[in-house]
């Protein structure tokens, strides 16, 4: 098992190295590891001399273990500004970011996640403003795709190229969100493909008529920023002439089975279910709810954005 050199140890290391012993004979007389003694030596010899002063090596040992990551550098009231940015949802890796953009905090999302999980140790709730994890699905090989069916619709491999390099604003991805089995509400969701802003709409249910009004609504509501959709292949979007026709807007669909090809939809539906866990009732769920959601999600700091937020990048469009 591993020891740490002592203070002992030490003197005598510096004394067998003022006399120009080797590292192998000074190991050998500690009957210690070769290796111990070249690192110890390279962490504590002066740089300006080579000497190696024990005092000296035993204040820079005790430095950096205070300042190891076994000891918080970071004060209660830091920590509360941490978890105040968790409890509105936004990821270790996000806080991370938005803290050192404004220049507030420098600390690590590996940091905060360990601070999550000793909280939850200790019987704490932090760690439930965090993502929940993805619902496994299994693909059914080698039978016949019968879901979202329906002649002449464009598919994915129709759709401008401009579209895959997110370069210009306008192009959305679309789906819908489901709650419990029991009850038919849900919503629906819109995402702009460059900016990550959101549109959410309620659903009474999942049925094309209702699907289809809702997203007429949602569109007319900002009519110069829909150029593209890209939508889920199920059948609660199977009126999308009636779409394109109020709206101009031109609707594409994706393959059955390739949830990667909306991957900004299916990203986004993530963060939505921090707010809206899975297997819960959606009969409550008001358009006013849904919109305060879109607006905590559309001003929260994105990564790839430099920690800018989808609505600021959205207004410079």
């Amino acid at each position: 098992m591993y020891r740490q050199i002592t203070a002992e140890e030490r003197y005598t290391l510096g004394a067998l190295h003022a006399q120009g012993f080797t590292q192998t004979a000074i190991a050998k007389h500690l009957e210690r590891h070769r290796s111990s003694i070249s690192r110890e030596l390279k962490r504590n010899c002066a740089r300006w001399d080579n000497a190696y002063r024990p005092s000296k090596a035993i204040e820079r040992t005790n430095g950096r273990r205070s300042r190891s990551r076994r000891n918080s550098r970071f004060s209660a009231a830091e920590l509360k500004q941490v978890e105040k940015l968790l409890k509105e949802k936004l990821s270790p890796e996000q806080i991370s970011g938005y803290l050192k953009a404004l220049g507030s905090l420098r600390i690590s999302h590996e940091t905060i996640y360990k601070h999550v999980w000793r909280d939850h140790k200790n019987h704490g709730q932090l760690w439930t403003h965090l993502r929940c994890s993805p619902k496994q699905k299994r693909k059914r090989y080698g039978t016949y795709e019968k879901r979202g069916r329906l002649a002449g619709k464009k598919m994915i491999t129709d759709r401008p190229p401009s579209v895959e390099t997110r370069k210009d604003f306008g192009h959305w991805e679309m789906d819908t969100v489901m709650g419990d089995h029991a009850s038919h509400h849900c919503i629906l969701t819109l995402v702009e493909r460059k900016s990550g802003y959101t549109l959410i709409g309620k659903l009474a249910d999942r049925t094309k008529e209702v699907v289809t009004s809702r997203a007429i609504r949602l569109i007319q509501a900002h009519p110069k920023w829909f150029k593209t959709i890209t939508a889920d292949n199920g059948t609660e979007f199977h009126d999308y002439p009636k779409i394109e026709a109020a709206t101009g807007v031109s609707i594409y669909f994706a393959h059955p089975n390739h949830s990667w090809e909306r991957g900004t939809n299916e990203n986004t539906n993530g963060l939505i279910r921090q707010y809206l866990p899975k297997r819960h009732s959606m009969a409550h769920v008001t358009q006013h709810r849904c919109n305060a959601i879109a607006l905590a999600l559309n001003i929260r700091p994105r990564k790839r954005h430099a920690f800018q937020s989808p609505a600021e990048v959205a207004r410079d469009q």
